[in-house]
């Protein structure tokens, strides 16, 4: 949907049109500005489908206006066409920091530039590797000024777009502006049973239905968070272990996101949360850079560990959570990333990267419906592409196995 609204507006916005309608002087260039942005929201929503669905319908602006059908894209062609958009866009893009909170600029590129070459492997099905490109870019944004939140904990609240220097881009949430059941406001409610207080969370109720595994919570030194704050979990009248999926009591519920302020307060509504997602942040970005040095891309494994330690001190609260150089491994990187990024959408195409996903050699509790865990088939890497589009679009063909 959101790219069917893009290439129309860069239908309606080329010198041509804008000459037809006698937009002309500060209105037009006002209007250009706006198509490097746009073009980069296409480019991150074509980054979505090649994660999730790999070989998605594909159509820009400059196609199909007679309203044919969208042809396919292969998985490996798609990455080359977001990675050449983004490489395009980027001079005409506001510097790093200068635009509005909650739009795109050249940081919000350099980001998903790193994110998607660290993941170059997988989506070229190995014949690509670009872990060097993974750390410039990471880097670029990493020396563009941006910093830590002083504590992990406030970072989902109501009013975490105020005193932010750590948000790259953002998905913005307003409880009186954006109403919705999906989002920030899902995150909240849906976090909330059991012997929950709704009214703590800033919210009217709880929905009864999120919580997570001993395998998440056991990545922590202890679930109290008394020692790395990141931990946020709500443990009173919870089992660790889930022996029932559709009982709340068992496995311990995430804290992480809050309708209150930092200071307490309560958001602007009691069902739609005013917490704003970020889709880039700072940790990311020094997890980046780790990560793409280890897998051999030029780096200084040095730096990569002064940033990480930054992160574990905003966790720690000290240095006692600082590593050494010989404590960086994959394996380490990995449940970093799960402990600093967990609840923001990272987890899925980490363990892909990692060949942990389907793979029964990595389990967690209930992998694959078992409650002891268990490895699935390969072809699940891939979600379906929906029934809805092959029926409409006969140029899809569906993705193997399904």
């Amino acid at each position: 949907y959101q790219i069917t609204l893009i290439n129309e507006f860069l239908r309606q916005s080329t010198d041509e049109k804008l000459a037809d309608r006698g937009i002309t002087g500060a209105s037009a260039d006002e209007i250009r500005k706006y198509r490097p942005e746009v073009r980069f929201l296409r480019a991150f929503q074509y980054w979505v489908l090649m994660d999730l669905f790999g070989n998605p319908p594909f159509v820009t602006e400059e196609s199909l206006i007679g309203g044919a059908n969208p042809p396919q894209i292969q998985r490996a062609q798609l990455y080359a066409y977001v990675v050449s958009e983004l490489n395009a866009i980027e001079p005409a893009m506001p510097a790093a920091k200068a635009n509005e909170y909650g739009r795109a600029d050249k940081a919000a590129v350099w980001s998903l530039l790193s994110r998607v070459y660290l993941n170059a492997g997988v989506y070229t099905n190995g014949v690509e590797n670009k872990f060097t490109d993974a750390a410039t870019f990471a880097k670029k944004v990493i020396d563009a000024g941006y910093g830590l939140v002083p504590m992990y904990p406030n970072l989902m609240r109501a009013d975490n777009h105020l005193d932010n220097n750590e948000f790259i881009w953002t998905i913005n949430y307003d409880g009186a502006k954006t109403q919705g059941y999906g989002g920030t406001t899902f995150l909240v409610h849906a976090s909330i049973g059991g012997n929950m207080n709704a009214s703590d969370f800033g919210v009217n109720a709880g929905w009864g239905g999120l919580r997570t595994t001993s395998a998440f919570v056991n990545k922590f030194p202890d679930p109290s968070g008394n020692s790395d704050k990141r931990a946020q979990f709500f443990t009173n009248g919870q089992s660790l272990e889930i022996l029932s999926i559709p009982t709340f009591s068992n496995g311990f519920a995430v804290t992480k996101y809050k309708n209150r302020t930092k200071a307490g307060g309560a958001g602007s509504d009691l069902l739609f949360a005013d917490v704003d997602i970020p889709v880039f942040r700072l940790p990311e970005m020094y997890l980046i850079y780790a990560e793409a040095v280890l897998r051999g891309g030029v780096g200084d494994i040095n730096l990569a560990r002064t940033y990480i330690n930054n992160m574990r001190q905003r966790a720690f609260g000290n240095t006692s959570g600082n590593v050494a150089v010989i404590d960086i491994t994959l394996d380490f990187i990995l449940d970093e990333r799960a402990r600093e990024l967990y609840w923001e959408g990272h987890r899925r195409t980490d363990l892909i990267r990692y060949n942990r996903f389907v793979e029964g050699t990595y389990l967690w509790p209930w992998k694959g419906g078992v409650a002891s865990g268990t490895g699935v088939s390969a072809h699940r890497k891939i979600f379906p592409i929906p029934s809805a589009d092959i029926n409409a679009n006969r140029n899809l063909i569906q993705n193997p196995q399904y």
